[in-house]
Parts: structure tokens; sequence; C-alpha cells
């Protein structure tokens, strides 16, 4: 029989069984709601979902927020889906299609470089839908990833990084120094918590928002002796600051008075990376100290570093007339003569 309504208090609640003979349910729920009318609604809209599902197959009835759902009590998780989840929503699973995918994905970010938005929007939505195709409750998601921009990026130097701290407030010259030193991003700088540090030690560890997971870096002397003089702020990480956007006005204040190149945050990432590849470092223990998710994204991104045109002559044909010769013509070029 159909559903029935009833009315348990003040709020309407439903009952009955759904199905053909032989594998009926019997369902009993609060359909949350005061009103009657509402009520009916609701419970015939429940009775149509199951029999679509019946008939139509599970791909009929399944929503987004049902997958994620499914995606998380399998033990899965990600840390950009809440998003996602809020502005999809109980659309069908069946309905979302690339190209909803990639305006969903404008409408949430739309400053976001394609890199980001992989990660931030196409990278969540195709776990969860794929994850519930494995399990035959619709199809798979295929998107096009964005193109990811591959100029060369400019890493910040310690120079730079050290007179940008002689016009930055103590906090965020002592951030500038930590993404410079760790290669901690902007977001996991402004997360990191008192307790989270340990002096002593010369350790911190970073929550890697990117990669969802943590871990714990060496904090080099300078380092060390910022941090220290830091003034703890009451309900406030080590750097004072709750949000990585609010740094933007201080930031650009700072370069201003120093007179120095202007820098994004990232760039003191940046230096981290391109500093160690210079002096020699594998790129699978750059990965690693940086918290990038592998070698080969450090080597895409930054295996500029070491193009060099003149070190054929000092790695390959290595003596000490040869060693001369390239830096008498390093200091010609550098004065002009």
């Amino acid at each position: 029989m159909p559903l029935e309504i009833y009315r348990r208090g003040r709020v309407w609640h439903c009952r009955g069984t759904i199905g053909p003979d032989g594998r009926r349910k019997r369902l009993r729920q609060s359909l949350h709601t005061k009103n009657k009318d509402t009520a009916a609604r609701q419970a015939a809209e429940i009775e149509k979902k199951y029999w679509d599902g019946h008939f139509d197959g599970p791909s009929a009835i399944l929503t987004f927020a049902a997958a994620a759902r499914i995606y998380r009590n399998a033990g899965k998780s990600d840390p950009f889906l809440a998003a996602v989840e809020k502005y999809l929503g109980n659309t069908l699973v069946r309905d979302i299609t690339e190209s909803s995918v990639q305006s969903m994905a404008k409408d949430l970010y739309p400053r976001a470089s394609g890199a980001s938005l992989n990660r931030l929007v196409l990278a969540p939505t195709k776990a969860v839908i794929n994850h519930a195709s494995r399990s035959s409750l619709c199809n798979p998601l295929r998107v096009q990833p964005y193109e990811i921009d591959t100029k060369i990026k400019e890493p910040a130097t310690l120079e730079w990084v050290q007179k940008f701290m002689e016009q930055a407030g103590p906090h965020l010259g002592a951030m500038a120094l930590f993404m410079f030193l760790t290669g901690a991003r902007v977001g996991e700088a402004v997360a990191v918590q008192w307790d989270d540090v340990d002096l002593p030690a010369a350790t911190v560890k970073i929550r890697q928002s990117k990669v969802n997971s943590e871990r714990v870096s060496h904090l080099p002397v300078p380092l060390v002796v910022a941090i220290a003089n830091l003034t703890k702020i009451p309900g406030r990480g080590v750097f004072g600051y709750t949000r990585a956007a609010n740094l933007r006005s201080a930031w650009d204040g700072a370069i201003g008075r120093a007179g120095i190149k202007h820098l994004s945050p990232h760039c003191c990432r940046h230096g981290f990376a391109t500093g160690l590849l210079r002096r020699g470092v594998d790129v699978i223990t750059v990965a690693w100290l940086g918290g990038w998710k592998s070698a080969d994204l450090v080597l895409r991104t930054y295996g500029h570093a070491n193009k060099d045109p003149r070190l054929v002559d000092r790695l390959l044909f290595d003596t000490p007339d040869t060693q001369r010769q390239v830096e008498s013509q390093e200091t010609d070029t550098k004065t002009g003569t």
C-alpha cells in the first residue's frame, strides 16, 4: 500500500511498505515538517525514488550527497570535498557531466589556476563518483583536466627573505623565513600552532593541506631564534594569521618598504626547492623534505633550476684550466667587458 503519513506530536511521519511482491520494504521515518501538504509531497517523492531505483537501477536515484557518504563510509577522505558536496548537494550523479563540473569549478574558485582547479574541484568530484561506479551504482565520470601553467616560477632567495624581514613585522617576517627554510605552503604556515613546535628539538609538525597528511620538519637555528622571539597571540597560530588571504596587504607593504622585487608568499616555497636542487640535493629528497606528493611533480615544476648552459663545462670538462676559463667568462659577462 502507499506510504501513509501521520502526525506524532507536531511533526509529520510516514510509514508503510514499498516495492513489488517478494521484495517489499517496510519503511517508517520522520518527514521533519509540521506542514501536512509538505509531508504528503515528501512521502510521494520517497515512493517515486524507490520505484525509479527498482526499475531504472541505482543510478536513477543516487545523489552526489549520497555518493559522498558512501565514499566517506569506505574510510576515504579529501580536504576539498566539503565545498564540492555543498555545491552539488542532491544533484543526481547521472546529471553531473564534464561541462557541469567545469562550470562548478569556475563558480567556486573563479580566480584559481588550472592546477588549483584540478586539485580543489576535479579530483574530489571524480573520486566520489568513480568510487560509486566501482560498486556499479553509476557510470564513471571522465573530465579533462585543466592545463597546468608551466611558466618558470621565480624563487625567493635568502637575500630577498632577509630584506623582507627587515621591513615586515616579526610574525610575518618569521613566517616568510619559515616557508623558505621548510618549504611549507602559505596555508600550512598559517595553520602551525604552538603545540606543533618543539624549539629544544628544533622541529615542527606541518599539516600538509594538499596531500592530506603531516610531516615533521627541521628548524634551522635562525628560524628557531625568530620563532622563539615571537609574542603569542591568544586564539591564533604561531605566525598570528587565521587565513592566508589576510596577510596580503601586510606582505605587499613590506615588499614596498624594502624596495625588493614583488614575489608572492609561495615564492618562498619555490626558493626552498630551487635552492636545494641547485646545491645538488636529489629530487626525491627535495620532494620528501618539502612535502610534495611525488618527485615527478618537483621535477616538472622545478626542473628549470639547473638549466645552466655552462654546466657541461663544469661537470664534463672539469680541469683547473677550464674552470678558470669559465669563471673568467662569467666575470666578463657580469661586468660587461
